[in-house]
C-alpha cells in the first residue's frame, strides 16, 4: 500500500474514534449534572412549633426535599462549564436550647452522590472522592448559634454557621452563610459551604485535558423535624 492511501486510512480511522469518543467524554466533562436545590421561597408557612428541642434530618415534602452535593467548574481549554452532583442520603441532627443552636452534625453518604451522567459519577467516585475509602463527609457545628429572631411567619432569614467540614479524610474549620426557613413543623436550611478541594487532599486528574477548579462549594438543603 502507497504510503499517501497508508495515511489516509490512519487519519480515517482516527477520525472515526473521534468521532465516536468525544461527544460522550466531551460531555462527561462538560455536562452541568444535578444541582442540590434551593430553599422553595413560596412554600413557606407560619411555624407551629418552637424553635427549641431536638430536631433530625427527616425527607421533607414538596420541593423542600432534604439532599447534598457539590459544585465545582470544570476547565477546558478556551471555557469553563460548572458541573454538579447530588444525594438525598443525608442523616444529621440538631440541639437548640433557649433559642440558640448548641449542637449540630450533618453526615452525607459521598458514594450515593450522582450527576446525570454515570460514567462521570464512577470517575468522581473511585478517581476524585475516593468513596470506598472515605465514604461519608460530615458538617459539625463548633459554635452556638443564634436562632431567636428567626421569623416565625414562614420567611426566610440569614444565620451564620462556624463548624469544622471533615470529607476525604481531613477535617477544616468552615464559615458558612445559611438561608433557613421555619415552617409549620419543619425547619429547612440551605447553604453552600466553599470549599479548596486541594486542602482536603482531593486531587484534579489529568482526563482528557479536563481540570477542577480548585475552589467550588459543598451544597446543602436539608429538612429539620422536631422529635418529641
Amino acid at each position: 500500500m502507497k504510503k499517501g492511501i497508508v495515511t489516509l486510512v490512519v487519519v480515517g480511522v482516527v477520525a472515526l474514534a473521534i468521532a465516536i469518543v468525544a461527544p460522550p467524554v466531551y460531555r462527561l466533562l462538560t455536562d452541568e449534572g444535578l444541582q442540590t436545590a434551593s430553599i422553595d421561597q413560596g412554600s413557606g408557612e407560619p411555624a407551629t412549633v418552637g424553635v427549641d428541642g431536638h430536631w433530625d434530618v427527616v425527607r421533607g415534602q414538596g420541593a423542600n426535599i432534604t439532599q447534598a452535593g457539590y459544585t465545582f467548574d470544570e476547565v477546558l481549554p478556551g471555557q469553563e462549564k460548572t458541573t454538579s452532583g447530588r444525594t438525598e442520603d443525608v442523616s444529621g441532627s440538631l440541639v437548640v436550647t433557649d433559642g440558640v443552636l448548641q449542637e449540630g452534625e450533618v453526615t452525607v453518604d459521598v458514594g450515593s452522590i450522582t450527576s446525570d451522567i454515570e460514567k462521570r459519577d464512577i470517575h468522581v467516585r473511585d478517581n476524585i472522592l475516593h468513596a470506598d475509602e472515605y465514604p461519608e463527609a460530615t458538617f459539625s457545628i463548633t459554635e452556638p448559634v443564634d436562632l431567636s429572631s428567626l421569623p416565625e411567619d414562614g420567611s426566610v432569614d440569614t444565620v451564620t454557621a462556624t463548624g469544622e467540614l471533615t470529607m476525604h479524610g481531613t477535617t477544616k474549620e468552615v464559615e458558612a452563610e445559611l438561608q433557613v426557613l421555619r415552617t409549620g413543623e419543619n425547619v429547612v436550611v440551605e447553604g453552600q459551604v466553599p470549599v479548596e478541594r486541594e486542602a482536603y487532599g482531593i486531587v484534579s486528574p489529568e482526563f482528557v485535558a479536563s481540570q477542577i477548579a480548585e475552589e467550588g462549594t459543598v451544597d446543602l438543603l436539608l429538612v429539620f423535624g422536631q422529635q418529641d
